[in-house]
């Protein structure tokens, strides 16, 4: 990433990483990311305002030569995840002088993650402001965005908030401020859906907690940066919200066909009663759309055979990310096939505990689907249909 200028003396000088495909070995980046980090110049002091991913410190540095830095007096930690975090042994040998700047909570997993000296700490706490001179940081606690630690910090002077994952988008783009709002919502969504979602109640507080602080400019670790932030803070406002919308995710596997057969009777009926159907074949969907897509559906329906007397490995997995990100779905069942039996809409139910939602009469075909399987499909989607009509109106 080139030097780029957010304001006098507020420069972008961390990375982007184009290419880079997974993250966290778990979630797909079909636009790559970027490894955001701002160097604030005051009259006095300067600042580092997190690091980079350590594969990438060798551009990092390259940037901070543009500038010609030859000192750095605080390096500020929001959050001890690698990819924010992992540079700062390297920037501290660099720069020996420097100290970092975090919380307490945050203090802890940055020596135990990357053995930083506890030497070299300046712990602050909660609205506390640390002056540059002619600028002042003024530290935020957030936590549970999306780690117990995270903070975010606010320029006061230039009316800007860094803010760490809060708002990121996994997104590499030569563009330093939002410029295509359609494409960076869209792997903001994705973001949220992956890594926020789960967070929603404390997202909220959080943006509470944030509202009247006077920012003009929203700089995240991840992505663009925000110069009209009330787009991205609108949209954060209703995916945390408790809206959801006339959509079913019917997300299924299939081995011998009988389950596909059913999926797809079931999702023609839905579309006939004016629903919105998002079909995942759990054997090669993206993850990340998946998880999108729970953002605001109203249904889901996972589809399984039976295998061994339990659902597929990949409706499990499903199941799995479903109950991690706990979205505000309201309704949810189970749909397959079976040989001679087993426990496979039991064990799917116990592995959506973390739901809040009504399960529905699930349709399970003994082999291949019959006339009577499909019209209990049928009945299926006149029961989703009906509940669909009565969404938001509590």
């Amino acid at each position: 990433m080139a030097v780029q200028e957010l304001k006098p003396n507020v420069y972008a000088v961390g990375a982007r990483d184009w290419d880079r495909r997974l993250f966290d070995a778990l979630i797909p980046l079909p636009d790559g990311t970027s490894y955001n980090a701002y160097l604030v110049s005051g009259s006095q002091k300067t600042a580092l305002i997190d690091t980079v991913d350590p594969v990438k410190a060798a551009e990092l540095f390259a940037n901070l030569d543009l500038l010609k830095v030859k000192h750095i007096d605080y390096i500020v930690s929001h959050h001890a995840e690698q990819d924010h975090s992992g540079s700062i042994p390297q920037v501290l040998a660099r720069y020996p002088g420097a100290k970092v700047v975090t919380n307490e909570k945050c203090r802890g997993f940055l020596m135990d993650h990357l053995l930083v000296p506890e030497d070299k700490f300046q712990v602050v706490s909660d609205r506390e402001t640390l002056s540059l001179g002619n600028k002042t940081l003024e530290f935020i606690f957030t936590p549970w965005v999306h780690w117990p630690e995270t903070m975010i910090t606010l320029l006061r002077e230039d009316h800007i908030l860094f803010t760490c994952d809060f708002f990121g988008s996994h997104l590499a783009t030569s563009d330093l401020f939002v410029k295509d709002t359609h494409r960076v919502l869209a792997d903001a969504k994705r973001y949220f859906a992956e890594i926020m979602m789960p967070f929603r109640p404390t997202i909220k507080k959080n943006l509470e907690k944030i509202a009247d602080l006077g920012y003009e400019m929203i700089a995240p670790s991840h992505g663009p940066v925000y110069d009209q932030p009330a787009v991205i803070v609108e949209a954060y406002k209703n995916w945390i919200s408790d809206q959801v919308e006339n959509e079913v995710i019917l997300a299924y596997v299939s081995m011998h066909g009988s389950t596909e057969k059913m999926a797809a009777f079931l999702a023609d009926q839905l579309i006939e009663k004016g629903i919105t159907v998002k079909p995942f074949n759990l054997i090669q969907s993206d993850i990340g759309e998946l998880a999108m897509a729970l953002v605001d559906a109203a249904t889901i329906i996972i589809g399984t055979p039976t295998v061994l007397t339990g659902p597929h490995p990949a409706a499990i997995y499903a199941a799995t990310l479903v109950n991690a990100l706990r979205p505000r779905t309201r309704y949810a069942t189970v749909i397959g096939s079976y040989g001679w039996g087993g426990q496979a809409v039991e064990t799917l139910q116990k592995m959506l505990g973390n739901l809040k939602v009504e399960f529905l009469e699930p349709v399970l075909a003994k082999g291949h689907p019959r006339e009577a399987d499909f019209k209990a499909l049928e009945r299926l989607a006149g029961d989703i249909a009906v509940k669909h009509q009565s969404l938001n109106k509590q």
